[in-house]
């Protein structure tokens, strides 16, 4: 019986989808066991697409209310699945792996045992699963790169949703936790710190209220908000975020850890994978052909050219603006990039636009 509910639960974390799937592989199997308990499986099984009740779930599965409830609410507490209270009702959701429950088993930033089991398990699963099936290639982008907007010249068009401070205008609550990416990879081996900053995975409006009640996150104010941007931006880091105009979440990623840029940064084109619709521009008075920009550039798009002005690979250049945040000589601003296409305005016009891009 207990075999029988984690391969339902194969099958249920298949139909999730997201970038790591359920497969029917040994470390599937390796890394539920330790994750989920067999009552948590079976209830992960029974929980509908969206979001429900625990009264809908126990329906479903034909058992008591409490019960179920009290599986849920442990269930929440260790990320395994998403809860909100909705006008006095508390509902329920069954994220998929990625994004989701990886992210949210290191965002708190703990060292546990247990945490370093689990990041060797959650790691030799993706591991496995991409020596199997491969990293995807979708046909649309599924993820964006945002601008540093301050470093826009003045005369170019900027849209709210190219604007970070415009999200946390707009936002509340805003919650910041913990790198996963540069966590797990702590976490697997203690001495794999590339330096930058940690505390820096932002999350916004929902998906922020949960993560702050279940202590995977913390609140922020805007200005805290604003001040954890900007030592990303001057560390080097890149804002990532869904190809939507409606986000709920900005990773602020390194080129060596993290998902979203790693998986770009490996394309042969990563100027056409996650683009800002930006790209530098040199001021050639202003240049002292110092290099920090192609020294800092996440994506090896720049070398100095035979006059000594930076020279941009735009296949490469994915429009981040680390190159500008780091010019001591302020001689890089970002100006529009053309061609590349208006993000979808949220996740439903996502899905069809990666729909109509395979046809």
């Amino acid at each position: 019986m207990t075999e029988q509910v984690y391969r339902e639960l194969c099958e249920t974390m298949a139909k999730r989808g997201g970038r790591y799937p359920g497969r029917d592989i040994p470390e599937f199997f390796d890394l539920v066991k330790v994750l989920f308990t067999p009552e948590e499986a079976a209830v992960s099984n029974a929980m509908p697409r969206g979001i429900s009740t625990a009264a809908m779930v126990a329906e479903a599965m034909g058992k008591d209310e409490v019960e179920v409830a009290q599986t849920l609410e442990q269930m929440a507490d260790k990320g395994l699945c998403f809860s909100i209270q909705q006008d006095g009702t508390r509902y329920y959701g069954g994220p998929p792996f990625v994004p989701g429950i990886f992210e949210y088993q290191f965002m708190r930033g703990t060292t546990t045992d247990r945490d370093r089991e689990l990041a060797r398990l959650i790691h030799a699963y993706k591991q496995a699963l991409d020596a199997k099936v491969g990293i995807p290639k979708p046909s649309f982008p599924v993820e964006r790169v945002i601008t540093v907007d301050r470093k826009v010249k003045a005369g170019n068009k900027v849209h709210t949703y190219d604007q970070m401070a415009a999200y946390v205008e707009k936002y509340h609550p805003i919650s910041v936790g913990t790198c996963y990416c540069r966590h797990e990879a702590k976490l697997l081996d203690e001495k794999d710190d590339c330096g930058m900053p940690n505390d820096v995975c932002m999350q916004f409006g929902t998906g922020a209220r949960f993560m702050i009640e279940r202590g995977i996150s913390k609140q922020v104010s805007k200005e805290e908000a604003l001040e954890v941007l900007r030592r990303s931006e001057e560390a080097g880091l890149v804002h990532c975020s869904t190809n939507t105009q409606e986000i709920d979440f900005v990773c602020n990623c390194c080129a060596c850890h993290c998902v979203i840029l790693k998986t770009a940064l490996a394309q042969p084109k990563p100027g056409l994978a996650v683009n800002s619709g930006f790209q530098p521009a040199f001021d050639a008075e202003l240049c002292v052909a110092c290099e920090t920009c192609v020294e800092r550039c996440p994506a090896d798009a720049l070398v100095l050219g035979d006059d000594e002005l930076p020279v941009v690979d735009l296949d490469r250049c994915i429009g981040c603006g680390v190159c500008a945040t780091g010019c001591p000589s302020d001689a890089i601003e970002m100006m529009e990039r053309p061609g590349i296409p208006v993000p979808p305005p949220d996740r439903k016009g996502l899905k069809a636009a990666l729909k109509a891009a395979v046809k």
